[in-house]
């Protein structure tokens, strides 16, 4: 689904990824971990084409994105889903503008339709009663909702979460996480989480939704080993990888950096 070959990027003769590989399967979460100016926000932008690589290849759907024109990565960004650390909402705009943007931006679809979508979307992280609601009036968790509502508009293959709990309380953490774990179990999103919160990563790595008798939706830990084979970790160290491997991998790690991280 996605792969970075031999990527290196630079701002500013600083060298922010230095050589990095990995791959990302259709259906995989894919956690990024490390300190701040690691390279973890850097990966996202780079999955966007938004900026480009000084060297290496970046390929999604086998197409080295790293060679696309501006026109060819729009519609390569229309599989991709992106959630921003503070939800990222224009104020001047309602919940409802807000999350059909890119729909009333277009001008394809009829206002009817672009609707039905919108609360179709806000229902799924249950904030249909919002719809007409300005960003001034959610508080930080429902921003974060309304911008996962945003970033699914359109089916997205893809959905990339930058810090989706970062400053936020517990309860409203569980909220979110268990939107994310919903969305890679249900509808089989490929997942793309950066974070500092290890906490929120391992509920991924161990809880999977699934309905009941009943048909409503279920969480439930997985087996005693606390590792969903498809979670993956990556810990990124001054622009290097310095670990790759299941949570119970990166829990049982004696490398010095992975276990200071681990032991916040």
């Amino acid at each position: 689904m996605i792969e970075f070959r031999n990527v290196t990027k630079s701002f500013n003769d600083e060298v922010v990824l230095k050589d990095i590989s990995f791959k990302i399967s259709q259906g995989e979460t894919k956690v990024f971990l490390g300190a701040s100016g690691s390279g973890k926000s850097t990966v996202l932008k780079l999955i966007l084409g938004l900026i480009k690589p000084d060297s290496g290849h970046i390929l999604i759907d086998d197409q080295d994105i790293a060679q696309m024109s501006e026109r060819e990565l729009v519609q390569v960004r229309r599989a991709i889903g992106m959630v921003f650390q503070e939800g990222a909402l224009f104020d001047s705009l309602s919940v409802r503008e807000n999350v059909g943007y890119r729909l009333y931006e277009e001008g394809r679809v009829s206002e009817e339709e672009i609707g039905v979508a919108v609360l179709r979307l806000l229902g799924f992280v249950g904030l249909e009663d919002a719809i007409d609601k300005m960003p001034a009036e959610l508080s930080g968790g429902m921003k974060r909702r309304v911008g996962i509502a945003r970033a699914l508009l359109g089916t997205p293959k893809v959905v990339l979460y930058d810090e989706p709990t970062a400053g936020l309380d517990p309860i409203t953490k569980r909220t979110i996480v268990e939107l994310i774990i919903k969305l890679r179990d249900l509808e089989g999103v490929t997942t793309v989480f950066v974070t500092h919160d290890l906490p929120s990563a391992a509920i991924i790595a161990s809880e999977y939704a699934a309905p009941d008798e009943d048909g409503d939706i279920r969480f439930y830990r997985g087996d005693e080993s606390l590792c969903l084979a498809n979670v993956h970790f990556i810990m990124l160290h001054e622009g290097t990888i310095c670990f790759e491997g299941s949570y119970e991998q990166l829990t049982a790690s004696n490398q010095p950096y992975v276990r200071i991280f681990t032991s916040w």
